[in-house]
């Protein structure tokens, strides 16, 4: 299996660190506001990522944390006129709610980062001890001149930083890169006791100690958005470096932009679509399909018109499992031919170059193809191996509800054009004839009611 390593900037064999498991740590979100569809994307894309290993047999401890004491939470607490932590309770229910409807499934930890702040500190006082970190006001700074390998993941140089875009400016820094570890606190907000007084610690400590606490010092997997390689990334780096030596991460992963227009989508330049806004308008599965039909590492232009075609797309594969009477046998067991497994293994292959979920996608047309056009005897083969690698994607999920609910709607849409067919032989007087679709629903336990308003149905036994 192929990973592309931002840190080696090249593809490398993924070996784990401990044999069978797989440790996987995904920065998840600051929760200050609902989250965009560009970071649904990050999210999307690492479900299937912890999908795959447990598929392929791998015991997986899949982390994401949660960003609950941050300069925005204050900024939107003041903007909402609540405070902080009912800012922080209001975004992380819609956090949960999102991407239950993303069909996300949960991680295993979600760590919240004011329940570690004493680590935090902790952590901040060593690096003091260490001498890569120095206080000035209250205020606790990282000195990347202290760190001979800063810029080992973005490739940064250090005389290079200047303050201006994503470094902070700051007088009382020693250099204009260094970041913060530790935030005084001014009167009114969030404030925790340490050595330098009452503050709170800065974003990129609060990665380094939750991805530690739950899964060790060095652990195989982290994850994130592109735009998260500098300055967070490279600074957890540069922490965990000065704290034990340790690169912290073996495999540094990350996805590419979800633009608008060729720019990229953020809420910093105000060009984006809440996550929660597209999906009223687009089922979950048609935003999965459009997401994984492109490389992860690839930007990506946001486009309603891919979005309706994928929508199709999911339709096309669910029409060809409702044809073949799929729910009649989907839990009999299916042994897979030669033929069948060599299907599977274009799948696995694909998944294991780097995660090409676009090549995996496919191989599901492939199968749906051949499912098609094939005899009868197979059709059990065929649509089960489409649903097993579907699911590692993150589809058909709820199968069995999806087909029947879409029957339903279609049984509802056929009695209400035989209701609309009534009211125009009505309007003709033709009596018999509207009378006979009368009794024939009636008949099928369609009990059809005339009000002034208009024709109702019911039901009956």
């Amino acid at each position: 299996m192929k990973i592309y390593n931002t840190l080696t900037r090249k593809k490398e064999e993924f070996v784990p660190l401990k044999p069978g498991k797989v440790n996987i740590y995904l920065c998840g979100p600051t929760a200050y506001n609902y989250f965009h569809i560009g970071n649904a994307r990050t999210f999307l894309f690492f479900d299937v990522v912890r999908n795959y290993f447990k598929y392929r047999g791998f015991q997986v401890t899949y982390v994401q944390n949660i960003t609950d004491v941050d300069d925005k939470l204050i900024d939107q607490s003041i903007k909402e006129k609540i405070p902080v932590s009912d800012i922080a309770e209001k975004y992380i229910a819609a956090f949960f709610e999102d991407t239950n409807s993303l069909g996300i499934l949960k991680a295993d930890h979600y760590p919240h980062a004011t329940k570690y702040i004493e680590e935090m500190v902790s952590l901040i006082k060593e690096l003091e001890e260490k001498d890569y970190a120095y206080e000035v006001n209250g205020d606790v700074y990282f000195s990347i001149n202290a760190d001979k390998k800063y810029g080992i993941l973005s490739g940064k140089k250090i005389e290079d930083l200047k303050a201006g875009a994503r470094v902070e400016k700051n007088i009382q820094k020693k250099h204009p890169g260094d970041f913060t570890l530790w935030k005084r606190s001014k009167p009114g907000e969030p404030k925790w006791q340490s050595p330098w007084g009452e503050g709170r610690p800065g974003w990129h400590t609060e990665c380094v100690v939750m991805s530690r606490k739950l899964l060790g010092e060095t652990f195989d997997i982290h994850g994130g958005g592109i735009d998260l390689i500098f300055p967070h990334h490279e600074n957890e780096i540069a922490q965990a470096q000065a704290s034990t030596g340790s690169i912290h991460a073996r495999y540094w992963m990350h996805g590419g932009y979800l633009n608008i227009s060729g720019e990229k989508m953020s809420k910093s330049l105000d060009n984006f679509f809440l996550t929660r806004d597209v999906l009223k308008k687009y089922d979950a599965e048609a935003i999965r399909f459009f997401f994984l039909s492109k490389h992860y590492r690839s930007s990506i232009d946001y486009n309603e018109d891919l979005i309706k075609e994928s929508s199709h797309a999911m339709k096309n594969l669910y029409s060809i499992l409702k044809e073949s009477d799929y729910l009649q046998y989907k839990n009999e067991d299916a042994s897979y031919s030669e033929k069948h497994k060599k299907l599977k293994d274009q799948f696995i292959e694909a998944m294991e170059d780097d995660f090409n979920t676009a090549k995996a996608i496919s191989v599901l047309f492939k199968i749906r193809n051949l499912l098609a056009h094939n005899k009868e005897n197979e059709l059990k083969q065929y649509a089960h191996l489409l649903v097993e690698l579907g699911q590692v994607l993150g589809f058909f999920t709820k199968l069995e509800e999806k087909l029947e609910t879409d029957l339903n709607q279609l049984s509802e849409e056929l009695i209400q054009l035989l209701i609309n067919y009534r009211q125009l032989f009505k309007k003709e007087q033709n009596w018999r004839m509207a009378d006979k679709i009368r009794d024939d629903l009636k008949s099928l336990g369609i009990q059809l009611k005339d009000t002034p308003a208009g024709t109702d149905w019911e039901t009956v036994k």
